[in-house]
Order: structure tokens, then sequence, then C-alpha cells
């Protein structure tokens, strides 16, 4: 067993434990305060991240609450391993509660444990074991540990502007083998004004799929209650008329197809209702446009290259006495299409029912080259580890820090064939993959870090 390894093992117990202190701070993002411009819970978790990483023997920095650093090591290049402490929004139905951090059979329970607190805690310790086995470094290791991943990316733009971006780095965010290949990712958002009778609220996110949807009707139950539907729905008596509920189930917007829609079953559910006037022609063409569709097919956008599939996700809606506040698309785009003449397919058949484009985030496509030092190196590293025989580099549609540097690639941690529920209730990681991750990452170190 290498030296890194046998310390990584040894602490074992200490890895654990610090992964679940950072999971009980529920840092989701919430209002500015001073010295914390994602939220107070951000904040301490960033501090105590930090505060870990010295006790690690590492040197440790905090960028005015945006994000913070961890490093060792020297050299006139820096390899950067880029990794976040905000988690989404925990929603319902946990069997555990979820910044409890509970361990049953091997696994830890958790929001953030896989995305990303886990693989962030796993970096901290692989740092410390590198260091530790007396290693000559030829370039410097800076974690960079963000909060605001999950949100605005505000805590890169502020990183960017006050310290030089890494020469090379590498995201623990994904997958493994590797990553080399994330699709442009678009977030709109619509609104349309009108007198309506219709209350509907439905989405936390843009990057989550909704597993819940209310709508308030001005309908008698008795007309809405007969109608048969896929996903669980219930309708109660209001003195108006009847609250519909559809529960779906949340995943990441990158990979829809493994959530089920509460937003988009609504919808279609409305639109086979007697709903009058602007209210049944809204919905009407809201189901025309999104249907139960994942891939934007009814608008136009619907595309397939080397780099996968368009992806869309109908992620927020808010309507109330006043018609459509927030409409809000979750799009992930392969790189042979254009974002900017995507929004325009999209702003053109919403167009139909007074819907002006009210603000929108856009990240362009990220790709580094498979022959790559970065991308031949980690794959080595993966392959000498697990023992598989020819990995192939991935193209996905979610999105990570990777894309804020060009010679950035993701590198693990999520698991061909496990389902660790990112995005989702009862998110988790086993504890012997944390284990084998904190080994990965330290390995893949040494071979872009340190001398032979």
């Amino acid at each position: 067993m290498k030296q890194t390894d046998q310390w990584l093992h040894d602490n074992r117990d200490a890895l654990t434990a610090s992964l679940q202190n950072l999971i009980r701070f529920p840092s989701a993002k919430g209002p500015a305060a001073p010295g914390a411009p994602f939220g107070t819970a951000v904040r301490d978790c960033l501090a105590a991240a930090l505060d870990l990483a010295r006790e690690l023997g590492l040197e440790a920095h905090d960028l005015d609450g945006y994000i913070g650093y961890a490093e060792a090591g020297e050299g006139a290049e820096e390899l950067g391993v880029l990794a976040h402490l905000d988690v989404v929004s925990a929603g319902e139905g946990w069997r555990y509660p979820p910044y409890e951090a509970h361990i049953e059979n091997g696994l830890l329970y958790g929001r953030g444990a896989m995305d990303d607190k886990g693989p962030a805690i796993a970096s901290l310790y692989a740092l410390a074991a590198v260091k530790n086995s007396g290693a000559k470094f030829r370039r410097r290791v800076r974690i960079l540990l963000g909060c605001d991943e999950e949100s605005g990316w505000g805590c890169m733009e502020h990183y960017a502007k006050v310290q030089k971006l890494p020469d090379m780095a590498f995201s623990p965010d994904a997958e493994y083998p590797l990553v080399n290949s994330e699709k442009g990712i678009c977030h709109l958002h619509f609104a349309s004004k009108f007198p309506s009778e219709l209350r509907l609220k439905a989405g936390v996110k843009a990057n989550v799929v909704p597993d819940k949807a209310v709508a308030e009707l001005p309908l008698a139950s008795e007309q809405v209650a007969p109608r048969v539907h896929d996903l669980p729905v219930t309708c109660e008596r209001t003195a108006e008329g009847c609250r519909l509920t559809i529960r779906g189930r949340s995943a990441h917007a990158a990979t829809p197809e493994q959530g089920d829609n509460a937003l988009q079953a609504l919808l279609a559910l409305l639109s086979r209702l007697p709903l009058s006037g602007k209210d049944g022609e809204i919905i009407k063409l809201l189901n025309r446009c999104f249907g139960r569709e994942l891939n934007g097919e009814s608008l136009g956008v619907d595309v397939n290259d080397i780099s996968g599939r368009t992806t869309c996700n109908v992620a927020m809606l808010d309507w109330n006495e006043d018609g459509i506040n927030d409409l809000c698309l979750d799009l992930r785009l392969p790189l042979s299409l254009d974002i900017e003449e995507t929004e325009g397919k999209i702003a053109a058949a919403l167009a139909p029912g007074g819907f002006v484009l009210t603000g929108s985030h856009k990240q362009p496509g990220h790709a580094v080259a498979a022959e790559s030092e970065l991308v031949q190196k980690l794959l080595a590293v993966y392959k000498a580890r697990t023992g598989e025989a020819d990995p192939q580099p991935l193209a996905v549609g979610g999105g990570t820090y990777a894309r804020c540097i060009p010679n950035a690639v993701a590198f693990g941690c999520e698991r061909p064939g496990l389902d660790n529920r990112i995005h989702q209730v009862d998110e988790f990681i086993p504890l012997d993959n944390l284990i084998d991750d904190a080994c990965m990452i330290a390995d893949a170190m040494l071979a872009l870090a340190c001398e032979k």
C-alpha cells in the first residue's frame, strides 16, 4: 500500500467525521449578510472547511466569503482542484433528516454528501496525505472551495478578479473515469402579465427537476377529481374551487430522465380541464411547448451531437392573479447548438402567450482535447486504481467549475451504475467510496503535481 493510501486509511474515521461536520451546515444559498455574500450558513460551512484545512497542515484563506482555498507545495505552475460547499435545497420526504449526516449500512446520508462536500473533504485529506508522504512538488496544489456553484457562480467570478486562475485543474464534481466535454448551459426566465383566476407554484431552482406542483383553480372538485394521471395527484376543495397537488421525483436538470417533472405533469393535466379565457389559452400553449418532453422537441431545439443531446428542464413556475411572474427553463445544449439562436427559438415559441424574456444566465460549452497531458494522466490514474482496461473520457450535460478554466476537466467522483441521488431526497455516499475517492485524488495530485 502506498504511503498516501496508508495515511488516508489510518485517518478514515477522521475523514468521515469531517464530512459529517460539513453536512450539518445547511449551506443552501441564503440572504446576503456582512462577510457572507451567499448567506450565513454557507459562510459558516466555509469557515469550518478552512479550519479543517489548517488542522491538516495546509495553508488556507477566505476570499471575502465568496470562496476559500487550501494549498500546499511549490512550483511556478499551479494545479487546481475545484470543489464546492454550497448545496441545493433539501426538499421533502427524506428517510433521515438531510442535515443530520446519518450513517447506516456503510452509507452516509445527507444533502451534499456526494455533491460536493464528500469530494471536497476527500480532496483536503488527499492533499494532506501527499504533503505528509514527503513527495517533492513540481506544481503547487490549490483546492478551491466555492460557495455559489449551485446558483450563479459568483464565487468563481470573484476568484478570477482577485487571484490568478490555475494553470491546469480538475473538479471532483462529475463522473468517473473523466469528463472532458460539458454542454452549454442556458437558464431562461419569462413573464406574461394578465388578469388570472389561477394560482400555480412549482420548483425550487433552475437546475432541479421539480418534484411538487400545486395549482388552485376556480373549478369544483367534481370537475377535476375524475381525471386520471400517471403521477400521484390530490384534489382538495377550497372556498374558490379546488387545489390540485402533483408529486413527481426530483433529479438534476442535466439528467431529467432520472426524475418525474411534476410541473410538466400538472400542465398536461390542466390542459384537459375546462379553464376559460386567457388562463386556458396559456395552459394549452405551455403544454404544447413542453408536454412531457425532456429534449425540447416541440420547441425546435432538440439536437444530438458528439457532446450529447439537448435537455430542457421546465424548472419553476410562479403564477398568481397578475399572471405569470416567472417561468424558468434550464437547457443543456450540445456544443454544435448556438445559445443565442436557441434562446430566440424558445422566445418565439412562447411569444403568442405574451411572454417576454426577463432574465438569462448562459455558460458556453467546454471541451479539453483527449490527447492532453491532463486527460491522459488522469485516465492513467483511474486505470491503475480500478483495473479498467480502456477508460474513455465522457461528454455530459452537467456544468462543473472546470468550464471556468481552459485547461480543466471533471474527474470523479460519481461511479458508473451507482445513483447517489444527487439533487434528490436521500442523497448519500458510501463510506468505502469516500476513502477510495481520497486515494484516487491523491494519486491524481502525485501524477500531475509531484516528481516521480
